[in-house]
């Protein structure tokens, strides 16, 4: 079992997207895990372990071009932790996996 965190940032304003909702969910049948929001610092912990395989984070990112981004991402679980990053600008956004 593992544990997921995330960070989001706005690329284009330089700083933290704080009270961002972030929902995590099970790939494998779309169950949803937890929901959280972003803190002051834009970062989010999900307070359950994980089990290893598919999930999916959705971000309420509110944007006029990308309203939702979804993320899928494989959770392996023989890693203890997992940080998932996502950087927004107005018309484009990208992830990467954080530690």
């Amino acid at each position: 079992m593992t544990t997921l965190s995330t960070h989001v940032l706005d690329a284009a304003q330089g700083t933290p997207r704080a009270d961002l909702e972030v929902v995590l969910t099970r790939g494998a049948d779309g169950a949803e895990l937890e929901r959280v929001r972003t803190d002051a610092d834009g970062r989010a912990r999900f307070a359950g372990d994980l089990d290893g395989g598919h999930h999916a984070l959705t971000f309420a990112t509110a944007t006029a071009f990308h309203p939702v981004v979804r993320v899928d991402v494989t959770v392996d679980a023989t890693e203890a932790h997992h940080h998932v990053a996502l950087l927004l600008s107005p018309f484009a956004y990208t992830t990467y996996k954080g530690s």
